[in-house]
């Protein structure tokens, strides 16, 4: 599979190095007790890309939700922010010619290995572009463009200004923008910190911690092994972090209204966990 490459990134995933200072609570004190053992990376780095696509990227949330959607518009669909293809390839399955736009080159490859194990007909429809979703230059136009799993949050303000303007020049007449952010009136007050351990499809297994004060602005989300050896083992732990802006959906919506955009329809999300009350927006360009 090809992947077309549309700009120069200044670095792979748009993530800079984690360090220990980032990972606040309890998730903070465990990495210090791992001492030299632990092996810090980034979620959206060449390790990290791995784990986050074994824990989240076939995962359902939203894309019920999504797909009626974008059945009901017609033409060619954007997926931005593609990572492995949790969306894109439901989107193929739709029949639809769908172009997967991401960043980081580790999350390309995965998708590039699932393309690969799919039929050939699906494979076909399916142009992988690597390219960041703040500033790219398609040279066309798409019936839906579609921004999922509240992926909006890893852009600052300036990102955002860069997308709305850059969604504008891809949308069809009477096409449609769907992206999806937290719905602060729906979350309730939860713990400032979760934690839980999750088994994959894989058969992985996971300590998460999610470390989250609403004034704050942002969450973050810690991964270490479920198992951390024997008493005494010295080996190294890999641990993955992130850190995410919550965007909640009224200032998304004023946001995208100062940029030329209009709500037609909002859809909330089946809720993850007591803090994760998501909705779905479809919007428009302005007339």
């Amino acid at each position: 599979m090809t992947t077309m490459t549309i700009t120069k990134p200044m670095s792979d995933a748009g993530h800079r190095v984690p360090t220990p200072a980032d990972v606040p609570g309890r998730a903070g004190e465990l990495l210090a007790s791992l001492g030299g053992r632990a092996v810090l990376c980034d979620l959206y780095d060449e390790v990290g890309a791995t784990v986050y696509h074994d824990l989240a990227g076939t995962g359902t949330h939203e894309v019920r939700e999504l797909l009626a959607l974008v059945r009901r518009i017609p033409g060619d669909v954007l997926d931005l922010a593609a990572g492995s293809g949790r969306l894109t390839l439901p989107l193929l399955a739709l029949g639809r010619q769908v172009t997967a736009l991401e960043l980081s080159s580790y999350m390309l490859e995965l998708l590039d290995q699932r393309l690969a194990a799919a039929p050939p007909a699906l494979r076909a429809r399916c142009l992988p572009v690597r390219a960041d979703m703040s500033a790219f230059d398609l040279g066309r136009r798409f019936g839906a463009i579609v921004l999922g799993t509240t992926t909006i949050s890893l852009l600052d303000a300036e990102g955002r200004t860069g997308l709305y303007r850059a969604v504008r020049e891809h949308l069809e007449p009477g096409g449609r923008f769907l992206l999806s952010t937290v719905d602060m009136a729906a979350t309730g007050e939860g713990p400032a910190e979760v934690d839980m351990e999750i088994v994959t499809d894989s058969g992985r297994a996971y300590r998460l911690f999610e470390h989250w004060t609403p004034d704050s602005g942002s969450r973050t989300v810690t991964l270490f092994p479920a198992d951390l050896g024997a008493p005494g083992d010295e080996g190294p732990v890999q641990v993955c972090t992130t850190t995410i802006g919550v965007l909640p959906a009224e200032l998304l919506e004023a946001e995208l209204a100062a940029a030329g955009f209009s709500v037609r329809s909002r859809h909330p999300l089946p809720a993850v966990g007591e803090r994760h009350h998501d909705v779905l927006l479809e919007t428009e360009v302005t007339p």
